[in-house]
């Protein structure tokens, strides 16, 4: 952490408005970004990393300042968008039940932005058949470049939990990936 940082996390801590607009405009991006990841909805993102700083502000005399300040507000973030997962499980709709929309014409330069939009979806969607912690370990590792170490502290699981979790969802989204390719792919099977 900066020496400056840690200064305007001192501040905050101590009810400077000026310091904690300092903090949200530094992490709004990673923090939206997460959300983004775990819900999959612009809209949702933006009123989890709200709810995020929110929590964030009133937490803040609470945040130990031997803890990474990134891994905890990420933390914060993590947790609130897997209670928003766990409610809205229930009124999900499939991405595949939805209307598929008319592709426009395809003109120069075009046609990379379809295919990086069609593989953002892919990646979305087997994000979505995770369970909402196992998404966040996920998110945390191959997004973020989070350590092991830092998965735990984060989202308060063992060492063995997260490398379990990890292994898990990998496993879980590569079979999910290959069900959807057409059959002779589907001739390949996945290791053990």
């Amino acid at each position: 952490m900066q020496d400056n940082e840690g200064q305007r996390l001192v501040q905050a801590q101590k009810g400077d408005p000026q310091a904690f607009a300092y903090i949200v405009e530094k992490y709004q991006r990673s923090v939206y970004n997460m959300c983004y990841r775990m819900l999959g909805n612009a809209q949702d993102a933006e009123d989890a990393a709200q709810e995020t700083f929110l929590r964030t502000y009133k937490a803040m005399r609470r945040y130990d300042k031997d803890r990474s300040f990134s891994s905890w507000i990420l933390s914060i973030a993590a947790h609130y968008c897997i209670d928003q997962i766990r409610r809205r499980r229930f009124t999900t709709i499939s991405v595949e039940e939805l209307p598929v929309p008319d592709l426009p014409d395809i003109s120069p330069g075009m046609e990379n932005k379809l295919s990086k939009k069609e593989e953002q979806l892919r990646i979305r969607t087997l994000l979505e058949i995770l369970d909402p912690t196992d998404r966040a370990a996920v998110v945390l590792y191959y997004w973020y470049d989070y350590s092991y170490k830092e998965i735990c502290e984060t989202l308060s699981l063992s060492l063995s939990a997260v490398k379990s979790r990890l292994h898990r969802s990998r496993r879980a989204m590569a079979l999910c990936w290959i069900e959807r390719q057409p059959a002779t792919v589907n001739a390949e099977r996945i290791p053990a």
